[in-house]
């Protein structure tokens, strides 16, 4: 497709691109390619969803290499000496860093129990009060949005910094990312309305109720950050010479630990971040509604796609694959 096929593919469809507002892609560090649909424009942002956790990857990398945090084998309870477990609770002692990072957490509960954590006044408590359990820690995957906000909660009180402040000062302005603010803490009919309000955002994260981001999701971004923030991954964690991330937190970060199954696309996952494939080094921040950063070590391509509210989209990285990769390499060529 050309770029001009590509928008009105886009523009027209009724299918999994119809909620599509933003492409942008990067190649070797240039921004080649930016496209918007449906009254979104390139600066704008838009709520990513789950993207937020792969954010979330990269914040913890960042109190890595500050020396805030010492290791991913940390025992979650260190960072939270005030709190008091349940009575008979003893598997919470046990839980680690790592086991947040690659969704191997226990949780006592069959189902994310989203009303008792998002009206609770302190969300990160609320999901301390979950962790754990009689089972013991199995290493099964458990994938658990609510619980990531104990690794916002780590972060703060490891660094002594909000993770709002973190992010801006030392992931987004040496990218050239708009500075964020909170969205605020707010009621129920607010929560819907961020996640189902189909026009363009400003560039905010969401706020519980006890002064955090909302850690497993909530933030908003355009496409052309995304992408930007693909690119510096790719890059070995360097941005236009500034050194925003460890290159070693990255492999870590990146490096299959959990295959998962059909749910999942058969794909494999890392510390809060995708592998889509077992025979290349793509990775990717994947949220739902078809939100993505997609990362190509090897073609040096890195892509952003956000989209509004439109739930199950399970195939944006094969969208990516067969439409944005050839006109992001034809364009540059």
């Amino acid at each position: 497709m050309t770029e001009q096929e590509l928008h009105r593919f886009v523009a027209q469809s009724r299918g999994n691109e119809s909620n599509i507002v933003q492409i942008s892609a990067v190649k070797d560090g240039k921004a080649v390619y930016d496209d918007c649909w449906r009254g979104f424009e390139v600066q704008s942002a838009a709520n990513v969803n789950s993207v937020t956790k792969g954010i979330m990857a990269l914040l913890t990398g960042i109190a890595l290499d500050k020396g805030y945090i010492t290791s991913t084998q940390q025992r979650v309870m260190e960072y939270f000496p005030d709190y008091e477990a349940k009575r008979g609770e003893k598997t919470i002692y046990d839980v680690t860093i790592e086991h947040l990072l690659t969704m191997t957490a226990p949780y006592k509960y069959k189902s994310e129990p989203w009303t008792k954590v998002c009206t609770s006044n302190d969300w990160t408590k609320a999901a301390l009060d979950l962790l754990g359990g009689r089972k013991g820690i199995t290493g099964e995957f458990k994938y658990a949005t609510l619980g990531i906000q104990i690794l916002a909660g780590i972060i703060e009180n490891a660094s002594g910094m909000r993770c709002l402040d973190l992010a801006n000062e030392m992931l987004f302005d040496p990218l050239g990312i708009p500075k964020h603010r909170t969205h605020g803490a707010s009621d129920k009919d607010d929560q819907f309305d961020f996640l189902m309000n189909k026009q363009p955002r400003e560039h905010e994260w969401y706020e519980e109720p006890g002064g955090c981001v909302t850690a497993g999701w909530g933030i908003t971004l355009s496409a052309h950050d995304m992408a930007k923030i693909g690119w510096m991954l790719i890059n070995g964690g360097e941005y236009e010479g500034r050194r925003v991330l460890s290159s070693e937190w990255i492999k870590t970060m990146t490096e299959p630990k959990q295959q998962l199954g059909k749910m999942f696309g058969n794909m494999s996952y890392g510390y809060l971040w995708y592998r889509p494939h077992k025979e290349s080094p793509v990775f990717a921040a994947i949220g739902d509604c078809g939100n993505i950063i997609y990362a190509d070590p090897e073609k040096k391509i890195s892509v952003g796609v956000t989209g509004t509210f439109k739930p199950r989209i399970f195939d944006r990285v094969v969208f990516i694959e067969k439409h944005i990769i050839p006109l992001v390499q034809d364009i540059s060529s």
